[in-house]
């Protein structure tokens, strides 16, 4: 009897590895707290970012945000985020920096979108 327990407990072990094997995903964890300002590359002859207003984010205490449109909920793991509920909810980001992200895009690419939180922030 223990040996068909201990076989079915070694049939499930490859199944209880993490879903993303290439370590993209790690610990949880939170984003420092502040304001993340989102801009876009400019060019040479003009500005160096271009502000992206109204996509400006705060992060408060724990895995808590809020914009101009109200306030929700983000998932941190390794370098990714997710943002999981309110005004931003299914936006994903990656940590590239202490202090910057890059918005992934819907095809899994890192946009030219960046988000760099303020000088100054809490």
């Amino acid at each position: 009897m223990i040996w068909k327990y201990i076989a079915s407990l070694a049939l499930m072990l490859p199944f209880t590895a993490p879903a993303y094997a290439d370590g993209s995903y790690g610990k949880l964890g939170t984003l420092p707290h502040g304001e993340y300002i989102c801009s876009i590359p400019g060019d040479a002859a003009a500005a160096a970012w271009i502000a992206l207003p109204g996509k400006n984010f705060t992060i408060d205490n724990a895995s808590t945000y809020h914009t101009e449109a109200g306030s929700g909920t983000y998932l941190m793991t390794g370098s990714n985020i997710v943002f999981t509920r309110g005004p931003m909810n299914g936006m994903r980001f990656q940590k590239t920096g202490s202090q910057t992200l890059r918005w992934i895009d819907n095809k899994g690419n890192l946009s030219r979108v960046r988000c760099i939180r303020r000088a100054g922030s809490l």
